[in-house]
C-alpha cells in the first residue's frame, strides 16, 4: 500500500499532518471568533448570524472534499485506506447524545474544536467546560459498557 510503512505502521509524515491540520482548524476557529463563547452563545441565540457562514464555508469545502477526493485519488496517501463512506445508523443512542451535546453547546457555547482553540488564545476558564466534555465522554464509556 502506497501510504503504509515496510513494518506496517502509518507514514512517518501522518502525525505532523495531523498536528498541522489541527493547528489549522484552530487558528480558523479563533480567526472566526467561533473559540469565543460569548460568540457562539450569540449566534445560538439568533443575534449575529456570522458564524452561519463559516459554518457554510466548511460544509462546502468538506462536502466538496468528500465528493472530489475518491475521483482523483483510490487510496489516501498517508494511510493507505480506501476512501469510502461510512454510513451510521441513526438510533435513539445518536438522537439522545446529539441532544445532550445540543444542550450542553447551548448552555456553555463551548463544542470540543473551539473548546481547545479558546485555550490558545488564553480563555483560561475554558477548562471548567472541557473537564466537563471530559467526564461526560467517561460517563458515556461506562454507560456503553454498563448497557451491552
Amino acid at each position: 500500500m502506497a501510504g503504509l510503512t515496510t513494518d506496517g505502521g502509518r507514514h512517518p509524515l501522518f502525525m505532523p499532518v495531523i498536528l498541522v491540520g489541527g493547528l489549522l482548524f484552530g487558528f480558523g476557529l479563533a480567526a472566526s471568533q467561533m473559540a469565543r463563547p460569548e460568540v457562539v452563545l450569540d449566534f445560538l441565540q439568533l443575534v449575529d448570524l456570522g458564524l452561519l457562514f463559516v459554518m457554510f464555508g466548511a460544509a462546502a469545502v468538506s462536502g466538496l472534499a468528500f465528493a472530489v477526493l475518491p475521483q482523483l485519488r483510490e487510496r489516501a496517501p498517508l494511510t493507505g485506506d480506501t476512501y469510502e463512506r461510512r454510513l451510521k445508523s441513526f438510533d435513539r443512542n445518536v438522537l439522545i447524545g446529539g441532544a445532550i451535546f445540543g444542550v450542553g453547546w447551548g448552555i456553555s457555547g463551548v463544542c470540543p474544536g473551539s473548546g481547545y482553540a479558546s485555550l490558545g488564545i488564553g480563555n483560561w476558564p475554558i477548562l471548567l467546560a472541557i473537564a466537563g466534555m471530559f467526564i461526560g465522554a467517561y460517563l458515556q464509556g461506562v454507560w456503553r459498557e454498563l448497557t451491552n
